[in-house]
């Protein structure tokens, strides 16, 4: 699967039915062959005249959006966030997800927010305030700002890395931050079983949250080690 163009659309680590009754089997085959599939095929196509930028990674291309040639930069940004971030969000689901966090990020989500449950009224919040399409992050990072607004960054003491909460836009994604787990809130999402009922939605896309691949993520982000748990 190529990591670089001409990108490939990853398969799904389940069958589309696995989800279900929380994630219905149609939305999921056209969020992922449809949805996901155009930004694959659309970033191919704006990245094709351009033999310069295809060794760059995914990453790398969202990074750096300045570096790209202006006829491009926004259907990198658009057609290479929606990648990024449906690779992502289709990962960190699971028909075997436990519940509740796991690990050190169980540990984290307990000091930063008292409990899970008040954790997840949190992403919740952020989900069902983001107006129109986006979705709703769980990053690591030291930050200083609004949540969902552009940060202003800088290299703060170590004791201010914390676990953040916050929306963004579109496809757009939630760099530098480092991101832990994400729900899409795109009414393409939902929309065939929950029509407008994203509150709905949400509870139940909870009960899918593939913890163990969150706090996999979360140690990276944090710089943990096994060892360290």
């Amino acid at each position: 699967m190529a990591e670089h163009y001409p990108f490939s659309l990853r398969p799904l680590p389940y069958q589309y039915d696995a989800l279900e009754p929380n994630i219905d089997a149609t939305t999921m085959y056209l969020h992922h062959n449809k949805h996901l599939g155009a930004y694959v095929e659309n970033l191919n196509k704006a990245l094709a005249p351009y033999p310069r930028f295809h060794d760059w990674s995914l990453t790398k291309l969202l990074f750096s959006l300045g570096s790209l040639p202006r006829p491009i930069q926004t259907a990198v940004r658009n057609n290479g966030g929606g990648v990024y971030n449906h690779n992502l969000y289709f990962a960190g689901m699971t028909p075997n997800s436990g519940g509740k966090p796991v690990g050190a990020l169980a540990r984290q989500i307990e000091q930063q927010y008292g409990s899970t449950d008040f954790f997840l009224e949190q992403l919740k919040a952020a989900a069902m305030n983001r107006f129109g399409s986006g979705w709703a992050w769980l990053v690591w990072g030291n930050a200083t700002g609004e949540p969902g607004r552009e940060p202003s960054f800088r290299t703060p003491a170590s004791s201010e890395q914390a676990l953040r909460i916050f929306s963004t836009p579109n496809q757009d994604v939630p760099f530098p931050w480092c991101p832990i787990l994400l729900v899409d809130v795109w009414e393409h999402a939902y929309y065939l079983k929950y029509q407008n009922r994203r509150a709905e939605y949400f509870d139940n896309w909870a009960q899918t949250i593939n913890w163990e691949l969150a706090d996999e993520r979360f140690r990276l982000c944090a710089g943990l080690t096994v060892e360290e748990d």
